[in-house]
């Protein structure tokens, strides 16, 4: 195991990696930037370094910046959290480039499967369902054509990147045009890479998606499926596991897949596989994150397998303990809690949180990097908290989510608290029987 681990990333997840560092004995590096220069994750750090002023593309995007830091303080590996730096090849080959084990995949891998387009590609060839549509670069021409071929509504989509940016649905021949080239410019200003594909569009759709553990032994371990319908202009807010969806031969269906994908790509450490799932069961391949998940607790909850600590483990070269499927109990929920107005389109509420309570409690957890009298900075994503609960069955979670949301006090800036006790209670979770537009429906209904 290594002795010194730089942790390249800030926020709950930079708290989340240096606990799982302290608990094997490894020492933790933060990097941070001015903005966060009093940030928790820099306190509970055993060395920390600035690496830049608030700007992300000043700070922990600087690849040479933070390669810098962690050669700096005698580092042997980098764990890059997600978000930043995590998903870019450019970054692992330089962490190489130094003799510093990245905690994730290979770059060859990380660029084969970040690239849709080739992603697709890869997926197909492993025997594993994929959403109709273009396998290459796609111009406007030849989105219209497939359009044509395969009926509205369609779904135009950025081949680099991911989070909703460069994407948009086309429900009718005439906007085609317009959204191609609002999406194509979208893409360029977020990835700098305006190519798009054409996809299917699967409605009404839910996300599910599975996630994997690979060692350097050829060993692969699925830890089930995690649903995350619940989202706003594509980006997540509620996740559970399991999914009230998948029957126990989809599930296996949809795991097996993954298996597959794993061996033929030649995955290495954690990665999540994502599959949109139709309403006849059907599902397909959109996209691999090849890295650690912000929904990764509900998985933990659920298999009792700290995925953090066997990401380090698997990156040291050690075997994975459990291979296969990995075991479950129990019902987890996971509940975002970002500094957003709902009320005036989730606009981002930086600015200082003046009370913030946690929920405590039996099958309750909660990741953050707040207390009271931390400053939200206006430069990074607005997610402040995880609460994430367990109980034995999906009724019981519900309930003790419910019970966790309204002990959690965060006074000082607006949150989604509010919102996702909405959510909680409307009709369409309850049941079990929502989709990716069930919140867009719940909000109309509300208006």
């Amino acid at each position: 195991m290594f002795t010194r681990v730089l942790v390249a990333n800030r926020g709950e997840i930079a708290v989340r990696v240096i606990r799982a560092l302290h608990e094997l004995d490894v020492e933790a590096v933060a990097v941070y930037s001015t903005a966060d220069k009093d940030a928790q994750h820099v306190r509970m750090a055993d060395h920390a370094v600035c690496v830049g002023p608030p700007a992300a593309t000043d700070s922990y995007l600087r690849i040479p910046s933070v390669i810098a830091a962690a050669n700096t303080t005698d580092c042997q590996a980098v764990h890059p959290g997600y978000g930043f730096l995590a998903e870019n090849p450019l970054f692992v080959e330089a962490c190489v480039d130094n003799d510093l084990v990245f905690v994730g995949p290979p770059a060859d891998v990380m660029g084969t499967m970040g690239d849709k387009i080739s992603a697709k590609q890869a997926m197909r060839a492993a025997n594993v369902p994929i959403v109709p549509g273009t396998e290459e670069e796609t111009s406007v021409a030849q989105a219209r054509r497939a359009a044509d071929e395969m009926g509205y509504p369609i779904l135009l989509k950025a081949s680099a990147g991911g989070g909703g940016k460069g994407m948009r649905l086309v429900t009718a021949a005439e906007d085609i045009e317009d959204a191609f080239g609002a999406a194509a410019a979208e893409a360029q200003a977020a990835f700098g890479d305006p190519r798009l594909y054409v996809e299917k569009a699967v409605s009404p759709a839910r996300h599910v998606e599975i996630q994997v553990i690979c060692d350097h032994h050829g060993n692969v371990l699925t830890l089930g499926e995690r649903e995350c319908s619940i989202q706003r202009r594509h980006q997540k807010l509620i996740e559970e596991s399991p999914s009230a969806a998948l029957t126990p031969e989809a599930r296996e269906e949809m795991e097996a897949a993954a298996e597959r994908a794993c061996i033929a790509v030649g995955y290495r450490n954690a990665g999540t596989f994502e599959f949109l799932l139709g309403p006849d069961g059907s599902f397909y391949f959109i996209e691999l994150n090849a890295r650690l998940q912000v929904e990764h607790p509900v998985t933990e909850l659920c298999t009792g397998i700290d995925i953090v600590r066997e990401q380090l483990l698997v990156a040291a070269g050690e075997r994975l303990s459990v291979v296969g499927r990995a075991p479950r109990r129990g019902h987890a929920i996971e509940l975002r809690l970002n500094a957003e107005d709902p009320e005036h389109d989730f606009r981002p509420s930086p600015g200082r949180v003046e009370r913030f309570q946690p929920a405590e409690g039996p099958g309750v957890r909660v990741d953050t990097f707040i207390e009271s009298g931390s400053v939200i900075p206006p430069f990074y994503d607005s997610m402040i908290a995880k609460l994430i609960v367990w109980d034995g069955d999906r009724p019981s979670a519900i309930a003790r989510a419910e019970r966790a949301l309204q002990e959690t006090v965060i006074e000082g800036v607006p949150t989604t608290r509010d919102l996702a006790l909405e959510v909680l209670a409307s009709e369409p979770f309850r049941s079990g029987e929502y989709s990716t537009s069930t919140l867009e429906e719940l909000r109309a209904v509300e208006v």
